[in-house]
């Protein structure tokens, strides 16, 4: 295993200080000597020797990926799975990688709902001014026309977004495991309307302004040789951290803020923002929900804000895994009821498929998913 060409240079010269610091004030030349070589050490030229530049292709084909007929990523020219440890003892890089590629499927996903599976994609909020963040949607063309079925997909929490169940499995595995898009192609052969949200989808990110801090003027009563020694201080730390910065991320990005997206700031605002504004107005006389991992708390999230509704309009709910919690949630007993009656949660068990799993929650019945 190699040693970072960084960790070479200064781990010696860290120990060598702390030895020092640990000495008498005979050792205070030596200590200052130390500080004065580290602060010459020009950290972002070598850290860059030890990390390649973190620039990654915008294309599957510049990552020399694609996916074949069968729906698995594999290397155009090797015919290889994806490999995350492109680079040896790179983890930070191999990870910043990994996170561009996952960013690019993100998009291929969404060209898939819309050409293969002829969704159309739906700005949020519906009224937002053009200078405002915005998410959206994906919906079929009869979403809220369809008298008889609708069906609404909810997927979980972290980096996946609309269309998607797990980036690891689109990347490792293959598209029908990965994607919504088995779901919603046979909903939409059984002649369901079909609507796809998208509830990680929170806020937008810009680059965060820089502040230029004015130095005040001190009019206080403080001897000056005292505001001198505590600049001087200050000065050191902002030092001691920034050279610190340096070495732990050399190649730091820019710094960013969010700004969140009305009134879907997060996945339960999201869930409630859809009901509202189209499955609520939908002419579906049935729908259902398929909601996995997350997207089964924002469900019943719902559930508590738009009770008579949801029970009004909502068939069944088939959850995967789903995180909810009817005690933390607060979900009252006619809530709990009537998730006994019209919800089940597959979760992940060794047992054969559908058979009941112990559950120590009061709500809907578990069943395995045979795996």
């Amino acid at each position: 295993m190699s040693i970072s060409l960084s960790f070479l240079i200064l781990y010696p010269i860290w120990i060598n200080m702390a030895q020092i610091q640990q000495g008498g004030p005979d050792e205070k030349e030596k200590t200052t000597a130390l500080k004065d070589l580290l602060s010459r050490i020009d950290l972002d030229e070598l850290m860059k020797k030890d990390e390649p530049p973190l620039d990654f292709p915008d294309t599957l084909e510049g990552f020399e990926y694609a996916f074949n007929e069968k729906g698995q990523l594999r290397h155009i020219k090797t015919g290889e799975p994806f490999v995350f440890n492109y680079r040896e003892d790179l983890h930070r890089w191999n990870q910043k990688r990994y996170e561009a590629l996952g960013e690019i499927i993100t998009k291929y996903v969404y060209e898939l709902l819309e050409k293969d599976c002829n969704l159309k994609k739906i700005s949020i909020p519906i009224d937002a001014t053009e200078s405002e963040p915005k998410s959206f949607i994906f919906m079929s063309e009869d979403a809220l026309t369809n008298p008889q079925k609708l069906m609404v997909l909810i997927h979980g929490s972290g980096v996946v977004r609309a269309g998607q169940w797990a980036r690891r499995l689109i990347i490792n595995e293959d598209l029908d495991s990965g994607t919504q898009i088995p779901f919603i192609k046979r909903a939409m052969d059984e002649g369901y309307g079909v609507i796809v949200l998208n509830p990680n989808e929170n806020y937008i990110e810009v680059e965060k302004p820089k502040i230029h801090v004015q130095p005040s003027s001190d009019c206080s009563d403080e001897p000056a040789e005292k505001r001198e020694r505590k600049d001087k201080v200050s000065k050191e730390t902002k030092k001691r951290r920034d050279f610190y910065e340096k070495y732990r991320n050399p190649q730091r990005e820019k710094e960013m803020m969010q700004l969140y997206i009305r009134e879907n700031g997060s996945p339960e605002e999201h869930a409630v923002y859809v009901w509202d504004h189209f499955i609520a107005q939908s002419a579906a006389e049935n729908v259902f929900f398929v909601a996995h991992s997350y997207g089964g708390l924002a469900f019943v999230e719902l559930m508590i804000q738009r009770e008579a509704d949801v029970k009004n309009k909502v068939t069944a709910v088939a959850l995967t895994d789903s995180v909810h919690n009817v005690w933390h949630q607060e979900a009252g007993k006619t809530i709990r009821e009537w998730m006994r009656e019209n919800c089940c949660n597959w979760v992940s068990s060794s047992e054969p498929l559908d058979t009941s799993v112990e559950s120590m929650l009061p709500d809907c019945p578990r069943v395995s998913a045979a795996f």
